[in-house]
């Protein structure tokens, strides 16, 4: 995800002004740290930099810098709760599932326009992690929080504690896709709009933001398979085929299961129909992130196997080769 850098960060308040502060310590603590690490180019001719076997960008909120910080200052509770995906898996949809079901008694009352997922960006609803560590939010448990940190880059206190980690991956041709279509939206107006070959060289290499796709996928599965208590492992595509048993699914592993009366009193279809893409993208389609991030950013079309209109044949099947090569032996399939 691209955010804009330090400088460029618009200011309204003088809360603003401390989170501003607060990012330019961070990224001055840690520059010395990764200065010397394998470096490559990556998406939109960014720096991406190797660390514990991932590629990282430097010096935005989703970064580098902020991924070292949570590694060495973050300390979870167990009773939190941790939304996580690679980039462009789905994260805005999965977002506003688990804070919708984790939520549903405190906004049962209200009129249904003011829930919160009606009038405001799931990214507003469940902050990432790694922004956390710059504005230094609220640390009081419960907390819903997200991240796309890979599973083995975690803090320790998560992986030590009986937290809960629901993961979503998905088709990496369709991730490839969402990329391509987020980094146009998003680049520099000095700068020439990506081609679908250049994205698929950068990705297939892993040259990407939290890349490369395939190891972060296998590092959460395999965590998901010594203990699925603890991190629930999801499909995109499955979660597009049933959601309403999926919904009940992910609300049993939260520990907010349905009663058989909110069941019978359709919750279960009116959180889904909340979450769904049409109502989240009429409800986002004006506005922006703090970062400066269009709302509408986030919501393309929300489908699977879009990928198909943009990659030649040539081109699926070298994601497919590496997919094979990667996921041999494991039960991965979109």
């Amino acid at each position: 995800m691209s955010i804009p850098d330090v400088s460029s960060l618009s200011l309204t308040s003088e809360h603003d002004e401390q989170e501003k502060d607060n990012f330019a310590i961070l990224l001055d603590r840690y520059k010395e740290k990764f200065s010397q690490f394998p470096k490559e180019k990556g998406w939109m001719g960014q720096d991406v930099y190797m660390y514990q076997g991932f590629w990282y960008t430097s010096e935005n909120a989703f970064s580098i810098e902020t991924m070292m910080a949570v590694q060495e200052s973050f300390q979870a509770h167990s009773t939190d709760i941790y939304v996580i995906t690679q980039p462009k898996c789905g994260t805005t949809w999965i977002k506003a599932l688990v804070f919708a079901i984790v939520n549903r008694t405190k906004y049962k009352n209200i009129k249904p326009s003011d829930h919160p997922l009606n009038i405001s960006n799931p990214h507003k609803c469940v902050p990432f992690l790694e922004t956390e560590i710059i504005t230094k939010g609220p640390a009081n448990p419960p907390r819903l929080l997200a991240s796309h940190i890979p599973y083995n880059a975690l803090p320790k206190s998560i992986i030590d504690s009986s937290c809960r980690i629901v993961y979503l991956c998905r088709n990496p041709k369709d991730v490839l896709v969402s990329w391509f279509h987020f980094a146009n939206k998003l680049k520099d107006k000095s700068r020439t709009p990506m081609t679908i070959g250049e994205m698929l060289d950068v990705y297939a290499k892993g040259f990407m933001p939290y890349g490369p796709y395939w190891d972060h996928v296998i590092e959460y599965y395999k965590a998901s398979s010594e203990d699925p208590t603890k991190v629930l492992f999801l499909t995109y595509e499955d979660m597009k085929i049933d959601t309403a048993s999926k919904v009940k699914r992910l609300a049993e592993f939260l520990g907010h299961p349905f009663t058989e009366e909110e069941v019978a009193n359709g919750v279960v279809e009116e959180i889904v129909r909340l979450c769904s893409f049409e109502n989240l993208k009429e409800v986002n389609k004006n506005g922006d992130l703090l970062t400066g991030i269009p709302n509408a950013s986030f919501f393309r079309e929300g489908k699977v196997g879009g990928w198909s209109n943009y990659l030649t044949k040539e081109m699926s099947q070298i994601l497919d080769d590496i997919t094979t090569e990667k996921f041999q032996g494991l039960d991965i399939s979109f």
